[in-house]
């Protein structure tokens, strides 16, 4: 029979010195304290393989971090698995993998990489509406929640809590939570390989007209706001978007590269646009007046509307037209996107425009036979035209006159 070897005490371990050749200290029940030359000691466990019969070697950590107490704790656990059947160092290998697993699948790991994936098929604007609600708002709630066992209670109220002061905010992260989710899913990272039932966990929310002046004595009070709001970068991006008819996202969002001054032209890139193709807008001479305007205060730059100190994009964030229209006083009344909206609905009601010709410029889908016309022609010259009337049907609403009948006020 082998010799049993008595328990040591902590001491024995502590003055053991250095040889040679590394050499085992046995403490008993396979325990044992290696000692390297240089002094290094390390704890292991001396077992046969269950598998193998082979004898083997499991590092239970250095000493004195690991102290006396804690290795003949663990080696009493690696006992107990030999005597399952089951081999300790293939045990801690799958539990290591087990955790990285899991710290891999944090909510917010999953989600950066699912935007990073649909990034390559949105269009900017829908990435960067994605990228804020999962930064501001999944995020922060859910950051580190284990993607694989992500249940529907865990996520109800954080939707319910966007819900209560922006339901159609609360819809789209929604959305987004379900987009990664079944991202999840695809890759193998959901336990259950199911997604998560959220239908009904946000209430609907009936969507509503977006705001829109559209009455040309409103229009004037509206213009003369913007000419007199404190930011020039804010109140330039206001002007543009007001006299293009774009997305206020796309403005924000301009590089000067994608402005030629010479040919009076807008060329936006294909990735910016909702509808993923490129996106040629004519510019107003009242329109190359603001630009020629910027050019000295940005010019040098890459973005036309660079983003004030201390902010999180580069460029000017859309919510910044928003909330100047909402210090100006026209919350409720006038929305950044409704632009758009008093462009179609002016041009064609008032100024007669060609309902196609509006709908290529504000970059509509098309829609019935005779829009399916837009997939032939982009209607330059119409469009040239039709802005041109547009940016000087704006001037003359903003012309107070004096008693002499002079203009005193500018659009620029």
């Amino acid at each position: 029979m082998p010799r049993r070897v008595e328990p040591k005490s902590e001491l024995v371990f502590r003055a053991a010195k250095a040889r040679a050749r590394s050499y085992l200290l046995a403490d008993g029940n396979g325990l044992a304290l290696r000692v390297q030359p240089n002094g290094t000691k390390t704890w292991l466990f001396r077992y046969r393989r269950p598998s193998t019969g082979k004898e083997n070697f499991h590092s239970l950590g250095p000493y004195p971090d690991i102290t006396l107490t804690d290795a003949r704790r663990s080696a009493t656990t690696a006992r107990n698995l030999v005597r399952e059947g089951i081999d300790p160092v293939a045990y801690r290998q799958a539990e290591s993998i087990a955790r990285k697993r899991v710290a891999d699948g944090a909510f917010h790991l999953v989600a950066q990489r699912w935007l990073d994936f649909k990034r390559k098929e949105w269009a900017d604007e829908t990435y960067r509406k994605a990228e804020f609600v999962v930064r501001e708002y999944l995020t922060p709630a859910l950051r580190n929640k284990p993607i694989s066992t992500l249940a529907t209670p865990e996520v109800k109220p954080v939707l319910e809590a966007i819900a209560a002061h922006a339901p159609n905010l609360a819809t789209k992260a929604r959305q987004y939570v379900g987009g990664i989710v079944t991202y999840a899913v695809q890759n193998g990272l959901r336990e259950d390989g199911a997604a998560l039932t959220l239908r009904g966990v946000v209430p609907r929310h009936k969507k509503g007209h977006i705001p829109a002046i559209t009455r040309p004595a409103d229009i004037a009070p509206l213009v003369l706001a913007i000419d007199a709001y404190k930011s020039p970068i804010t109140r330039a991006a206001l002007k543009l978007t007001m006299l293009t008819g774009l997305r206020p996202g796309v403005v924000a969002a301009v590089p000067w590269d994608e402005v030629n001054l010479k040919t009076a032209e807008w060329h936006v890139a294909a990735e910016r646009m909702k509808m993923r193709h490129d996106h040629i807008v004519p510019l107003p001479k009242q329109a190359i007046a603001v630009l020629n305007e910027l050019q000295s205060l940005t010019g040098k730059g890459h973005f036309v509307f660079p983003s004030p100190a201390r902010q999180k994009t580069l460029h000017l964030h859309r919510d910044a037209l928003s909330k100047a229209l909402r210090e100006m006083g026209f919350q409720g009344k006038h929305a950044t996107h409704g632009f758009r909206g008093m462009l179609r609905t002016v041009g064609r009601e008032r100024l007669g425009m060609d309902i196609d010709v509006l709908e290529a410029q504000l970059a509509h889908a098309k829609r019935g036979d005779v829009q399916k016309a837009y997939d032939r022609t982009t209607f330059d010259d119409d469009r040239r035209r039709v802005m041109q009337e547009w940016a000087d049907y704006i001037d003359r609403l903003s012309m107070p006159t004096t008693a002499a009948g002079e203009g005193v006020i500018s659009f620029v």
